[in-house]
C-alpha cells in the first residue's frame, strides 16, 4: 500500500458505517489516521464498522450525530476537539435521496435532498477553518454523475450534488489560503456487491466502462486518499471523477 503521509492525522468521515463511507474510513485507518466515523441512527453497524477496522494501522470510533442538524454537527466537531484537538481530513459522504421524477417531484424532498448535501458542509466550514488552523487540511465531498448527467428518479440528489459541487468550489478559494484544500469525488453507479440494485442496468453500465467494470466503494476511498495526500496540496475545488471512464462515453 502506498503511503500517503496520512499516519497520526485525525479524520472525520460522516455517513461511515457502510457503502461508499465506511471503504473511505477503512482506507483512511489503513493509513494510519485517527478515524472517526459518523452515523445517524444505526448503532449495531456503526459497531461493526468499528470492528472491521480493528488491527489497521490507525485508530477508529464512532460518534452518533445526525449531521443535517446544525446542533449536532457544532457537538459532533465539538467532541472531535476535545479527543484530539485539531482536525486533518474532513469526508462529507453523507447524504438523503427521495427518489422521483423531475416533473411532478415534491418540492419537500428536493428540499431535504439539497439540504443533506449542502448544510452540514455549509455549516460545519467556520469550525472546520479553526480545526484545521495552520494546516494542511483537507475537505473531500462525495458527489455523483448525476450533478452533471440527466438519470431517471435522480432530480433531488442530481440538484443537491450539483449544488454540492458549487459550494466546494466557494469554500475552496476561502480556505486555500489557510492552508486547506476542498475538493470533490464524484462516481457513477457504484457496485456494492451481491444484491446490487438492478442488475440488468449494473450489467450494461459495467460493459459500457472503458476499464472494464462498474466502480466500488473501494475506488472512490482510494481516490479520497489521493486529495488527502501532500503530493496533492495543489489541487483546489476540484471534482475528480473515478468512474472508469464511463463518463466520457457520455
Amino acid at each position: 500500500m502506498a503511503d500517503r503521509g496520512l499516519a497520526g492525522k485525525v479524520a472525520l468521515v460522516t455517513g461511515a458505517t457502510r457503502g461508499v463511507g465506511l471503504a473511505i474510513a477503512r482506507k483512511l485507518a489503513a493509513q494510519g489516521c485517527h478515524t472517526v466515523l459518523n452515523y445517524a441512527h444505526d448503532e449495531d453497524s456503526a459497531r461493526l464498522a468499528v470492528e472491521r477496522l480493528a488491527g489497521l494501522p490507525g485508530s477508529a470510533v464512532a460518534l452518533r450525530a445526525d449531521v443535517t442538524r446544525p446542533q449536532e454537527l457544532a457537538g459532533l466537531l465539538e467532541t472531535v476537539r476535545e479527543r484530539f484537538g485539531r482536525l486533518d481530513v474532513f469526508v462529507h459522504n453523507a447524504a438523503a435521496w427521495h427518489p422521483g421524477p423531475a416533473v411532478g417531484a415534491a418540492p419537500d424532498d428536493v428540499r431535504a435532498d439539497v439540504a443533506a448535501a449542502v448544510d452540514p458542509l455549509l455549516h460545519a466550514a467556520p469550525e472546520l477553518a479553526r480545526l484545521m488552523a495552520g494546516g494542511p487540511g483537507r475537505v473531500v465531498a462525495v458527489s455523483s454523475s448525476g450533478a452533471h448527467h440527466v438519470i431517471p428518479g435522480y432530480v433531488g440528489l442530481g440538484v443537491a450534488k450539483a449544488a454540492l459541487e458549487s459550494l466546494v468550489r466557494y469554500l475552496a478559494v476561502e480556505l486555500a489560503g489557510r492552508g486547506i484544500a476542498v475538493n470533490a469525488v464524484s462516481t457513477s453507479k457504484i457496485d456494492k456487491g451481491p444484491g446490487t440494485p438492478q442488475p440488468e442496468v449494473a450489467a450494461a453500465l459495467a460493459a459500457r466502462t472503458p476499464a472494464g467494470r462498474l466502480t466500488t466503494p473501494e475506488d472512490i476511498a482510494d481516490t479520497v486518499a489521493l486529495l488527502c495526500s501532500a503530493e496533492a496540496g495543489w489541487i483546489h475545488g476540484q471534482v475528480i471523477t473515478a468512474d472508469g471512464g464511463l463518463s466520457l462515453r457520455g
